[in-house]
């Protein structure tokens, strides 16, 4: 039995391996690849979920990065802003003294022309009184002669006989007559002579005082124009390096960094302009408005005045004199007629000169100021204008911005009086003017409203 038992079992043995070995052949790759597909996929998921699902931090951090670089964007065209706006506020007051100076070198010829005036009136006062002198001293002589030989006749006995004693008398009392009437002229002249000497020596005070005062705006002008000059050359370094920071804060170039920042300067300067042209027509059209209610309302009190005029009339009994109607209200002064071939040569010349650079104190050629061009573009028209913008609207006559016509003289001032005038361009149409800006802007032109909108407007 053991040993066919062990045959049995021997025989039975090699095909129980034969089995085990067959399924060891399936079941072990399958158990491999389970295992590798446990040990791999936990990692592969946790590192995707890595890349894709940032923590909190990170994504604070990031939103932090963005922020700041915004932050500093805004910041940097603030900063721009604010140096543009200092560029200009250094050009204006630069402007204002070259003006003042301008101001002062026109109250100074007008003072020399006086005492010039009043020299000339002197010194033909004083000839005058010279030449009554010798004219009284020659009549004093004969009068002293003629009473002479009066006072040794008698008046009833003589050759000549009493008429010709009453003819000689006759002939001292005429003289004597006329030496008191040229007595008097002599001392009306002499008074006359002494107020002329007097009014000169006034007006050469008058002509030290401006001249000491055309000095000292003098250099206040050179001391502006240089801290102008100053300010322009500091301000565009700066403007520079922010350009450069603004450029590494967007990640874009420089070049195409300036680019933006000067389309957006015109884009900015386009809109103001066009903010200030709608103000001023929207406040010419309710100055009109305005004018034409009060011309209805000074018609309708017409009418009325009328009326009742005429109830009072037809119930009174004693007829009495129908009173005139009340002129009606005058209509507001038209502007005058403005010269077309004159502005035509002044709008040329003026266009001749752009690019050249603006200078204070200069009118040309080659370089001016902005009265300093109006004065020599006018002049080619045969219009004489002062160098003084101020000036220059006072010898004008004041129009409305409505009333402009090609030609005209536009104003800037600081206040409402024409005497705080410190700019002034040519209106050349189509809301753009022509000028000389300031210092480093060359003879260009212009919206009329690209700075601020103007206050006066004058003919000339």
């Amino acid at each position: 039995m053991r040993s066919s038992d062990r045959g049995s079992q021997g025989g039975a043995g090699p095909a129980r391996l034969v089995a085990v070995r067959r399924g060891l052949r399936i079941v072990v790759p399958g158990l491999i690849s389970g295992l590798l597909v446990l040990t791999t996929v936990p990692a592969a998921v946790a590192d995707k979920s890595d890349r894709a699902f940032p923590s909190s931090d990170e994504v604070a951090a990031a939103e932090r990065r963005v922020a700041k670089t915004a932050n500093d964007v805004g910041a940097i065209k603030a900063a721009l802003l604010m140096a543009n706006q200092r560029l200009e506020a250094a050009a204006v007051e630069a402007e204002v003294a070259s003006e003042a100076y301008n101001g002062a070198m026109w109250r100074l010829q007008l003072a020399r022309e006086g005492l010039a005036t009043a020299r000339s009136e002197a010194a033909k006062a004083r000839r005058t009184v010279a030449e009554q002198r010798k004219q009284i001293g020659a009549l004093v002589a004969t009068s002293y002669q003629q009473g002479g030989a009066l006072t040794a006749l008698n008046a009833f006995v003589g050759a000549d006989g009493p008429e010709g004693v009453m003819d000689q008398y006759a002939t001292f009392q005429g003289a004597s007559d006329s030496l008191q009437a040229d007595y008097d002229r002599f001392a009306a002249s002499g008074a006359i002579a002494q107020a002329f000497e007097e009014r000169a020596e006034e007006a050469r005070v008058e002509a030290a005082e401006l001249a000491d005062e055309a000095s000292v705006a003098k250099q206040h002008a050179t001391q502006a124009a240089a801290a102008a000059q100053a300010a322009a050359s500091e301000i565009a370094a700066e403007k520079d390096r922010l350009i450069r920071k603004l450029a590494r804060a967007q990640n874009i170039s420089v070049s195409l960094a300036r680019q933006r920042q000067a389309a957006l300067e015109e884009i900015a300067r386009e809109r103001a302009a066009a903010r200030a042209r709608a103000e001023a027509e929207e406040a010419a059209r309710q100055q009109a408005a305005a004018d034409a209610r009060a011309r209805a309302e000074a018609r309708r009190k017409q009418r009325a005045d009328r009326q009742r005029q005429t109830r009072e009339d037809r119930q009174t009994t004693t007829p009495r004199p129908v009173s005139p109607p009340p002129a009606p209200a005058p209509p507001p002064p038209s502007a005058p007629p403005g010269g077309s071939g004159g502005a035509e040569r002044a709008i040329a010349f003026a266009k001749a000169q752009l690019g050249e650079p603006y200078v204070w104190g200069a009118a040309g050629p080659g370089s001016w100021d902005c009265s300093g061009l109006m004065l020599q573009a006018w002049g080619q028209a045969g219009v004489y204008l002062p160098h003084y913008s101020a000036a220059q609207y006072y010898a004008g006559t004041p129009i409305s911005s409505g009333d402009l016509r090609p030609g005209d003289l536009v104003f800037w001032g600081s206040t409402s009086s024409p005497d705080s005038i410190h700019h002034v361009a040519m209106y050349i149409g189509g809301g753009q003017i022509i000028h000389a800006p300031r210092t480093g802007r060359p003879v260009s032109i212009d919206s009329m409203y690209y700075w601020t909108p103007p206050n006066f407007f004058a003919r000339v």
